[in-house]
């Protein structure tokens, strides 16, 4: 089974918002995006709006034939937003005010373990799949699995940034021994963080893995060979 591409279009928002205008579209962008392969679409609602608005994904969720998964950090304003609007799924991520991107995976302590499980309670009731965006760390895996994730989406932060053959190696051997432990706990294996169309093969052949998330690359190759083929290409490379 070809491992799913869900496409990130936070960056198609950026642009709309360095002007403030009604275009780019981004339900045209999540149309698009689906006739040429996409399996889903991917949005972080920040608590600062940078991006993706409110109302964005209101109007994806009400009329794109598509999966929306949401990013969100775990606060309750996030929370009522998306048991209003209800997308397929909701990943709880790290956020912090002044970050470019979200820097790894949530750090698990007592306080926020009680937060993150009240927030997937709640969208359990609405129906809603619940993801968490985590570093290969085995024992936040197993928490995961504890509070009642569905999904766990591996950061491959770390492994994005590898300089060299003999870390890239290490680093891949830290994300099977992690991704053994999702398939173990029989919770969806997901994955994101700075894949290109240089690094992503070997993350698509990590043990049983369902889906990659990819935003950025593949709005900076659309640029130059159009948003419908940026895709396409991408999705050809994780089959």
């Amino acid at each position: 089974m070809s491992v799913k591409l869900g496409v990130n279009i936070d960056h198609i928002a950026t642009l709309r918002q360095a002007r403030q205008v009604g275009y780019p579209n981004l339900l045209t962008a999540g149309k698009l995006a689906k006739e040429h392969g996409a399996d889903f679409i991917v949005m972080h609602l920040r608590h600062d709006r940078r991006h993706i608005q409110d109302a964005d994904v209101k109007n994806l969720v009400k009329n794109l034939k598509l999966p929306i998964h949401v990013e969100t950090a775990s606060t309750t304003e996030m929370q009522k937003i998306a048991l209003k609007i209800k997308p397929n799924s909701v990943c709880i991520v790290p956020e912090k005010p002044n970050e470019l991107t979200t820097e790894g995976g949530l750090k698990l302590t007592p306080a926020s373990i009680k937060k993150i499980k009240s927030f997937i309670t709640a969208l359990h009731k609405k129906n809603i799949k619940a993801s968490l965006f985590l570093d290969p760390n085995l024992k936040d895996i197993q928490t995961a699995k504890d509070i009642g994730s569905d999904i766990v989406e591996l950061s491959t932060k770390k492994y994005s940034e590898c300089k060299t053959f003999k870390q890239t190696s290490k680093e891949i051997e830290v994300l099977t021994k992690a991704s053994l432990l999702v398939n173990k706990l029989k919770m969806e294996l997901h994955s994101g963080h700075g894949l290109d169309y240089e690094n992503v093969q070997e993350i698509a052949t990590l043990p049983k893995m369902k889906c990659l998330n990819i935003g950025f690359s593949i709005i900076s190759r659309s640029l130059f060979s159009g948003f419908g083929n940026a895709i396409e290409e991408m999705k050809n490379l994780i089959k």
